[in-house]
């Protein structure tokens, strides 16, 4: 489906230094990145990558939250791990070492199911701190990496939360979970997941959906793994994020 890349008021991004705009509540007993206007009536449950509150990725929730001309979000951004995500040094893994401690964060802290678990307290929470008292209109997730899995499972059988959903540069692509969504869906994928996995997955969905492929750009180049200091990446991580607005101006 079309995308306008021309929807966004995208501030400058910034390589060093950057300072982010929200600050950090507690949801469901989760430290949690809060960013947007308070008067905002809509809401996006934002997954970070496995590597957690890192610069980049607090500076796409800051995006996401006010860049829309449209319309604007309250952004809430879990710390699902809870103090202890994983060392970003041992992606990709280069030693065995590296590889045994990603086996274990995976198995001890990133199961999608523990972490599905924890989403209707957030979002229960979240709902409970807007300004009107009663929630917000309508809740989007988007997820990188890691968190795409997980926005790609809360948007599946028996999803009444969601409307809309996001996967950034997704870990994990499994076909089979697309017959399940049943809300719009957007990928944005780099030339690092396997291109068949994402093509299965486009095949098998039944909602409204945009996929595209940034074919330059490494897994986790909207979150943790960008180099924002690279002229091509930083523009392709704004145009990532403008993609992902202009997805949720038409669909959410």
């Amino acid at each position: 489906m079309s995308i306008s890349k021309a929807c966004c008021s995208i501030p400058p991004v910034l390589a060093k230094g950057y300072q982010p705009k929200g600050e950090y509540i507690t949801l469901n007993g989760l430290k949690t990145y809060v960013v947007g206007p308070e008067f905002a009536t809509d809401a996006i449950l934002l997954v970070y990558d496995i590597f957690g509150f890192f610069p980049q990725t607090l500076q796409g929730a800051d995006i996401l939250a006010t860049s829309s001309p449209i319309r604007q979000y309250r952004v809430f951004m879990p710390d699902f791990f809870e103090g202890s995500p994983a060392d970003i040094s041992w992606y990709p893994p280069t030693t065995e070492t590296h590889q045994e401690k990603l086996n274990t964060f995976f198995q001890t802290k990133a199961g999608p199911l523990n972490t599905l678990s924890k989403i209707p307290g957030v979002i229960s929470d979240a709902n409970k701190s807007a300004s009107n008292g009663k929630g917000f209109a309508k809740w989007a997730i988007v997820g990188h990496c890691w968190g795409g899995k997980i926005a790609s499972l809360s948007a599946g059988q028996g999803n009444t939360t969601f409307q809309a959903a996001v996967q950034c540069h997704p870990a994990m692509v499994d076909p089979a979970e697309a017959k399940n969504v049943n809300v719009p869906m957007a990928m944005l994928a780099s030339k690092d997941e396997p291109s068949e996995d994402v093509e299965a997955y486009r095949s098998g969905l039944q909602v409204p959906h945009h996929f595209e492929t940034f074919s330059t750009q490494i897994h986790g180049w909207m979150a943790a793994r960008s180099d924002l200091e690279d002229e091509l990446v930083r523009k392709e991580y704004e145009r990532g994020y403008a993609v992902v607005l202009s997805f949720l101006e038409q669909y959410f």
